[in-house]
């Protein structure tokens, strides 16, 4: 997402849930949702095939160092 989209969802979610966003906060909303779209890209360009399934579970682990 650009910029300019990543603005124009936050407020059209803010406004289609009645959320009042302030000021103060939006940068903070516009660079989350941007990140989170960043993840969203990587995972939808990854192919996946007919063997592939979820997980049952997610267990978070300790990176190594």
């Amino acid at each position: 997402m650009t910029p300019a989209e990543i603005e124009a969802y936050v407020d059209a979610a803010a406004a289609a849930l009645s959320l009042p966003l302030a000021a103060a906060h939006r940068p903070g909303v516009l660079h989350y949702v941007g990140f989170a779209a960043g993840m969203a890209e990587l995972l939808a360009a990854r192919p996946l095939s007919i063997d592939d399934e979820p997980a049952e579970a997610f267990v978070p682990i300790v990176p190594r160092p």
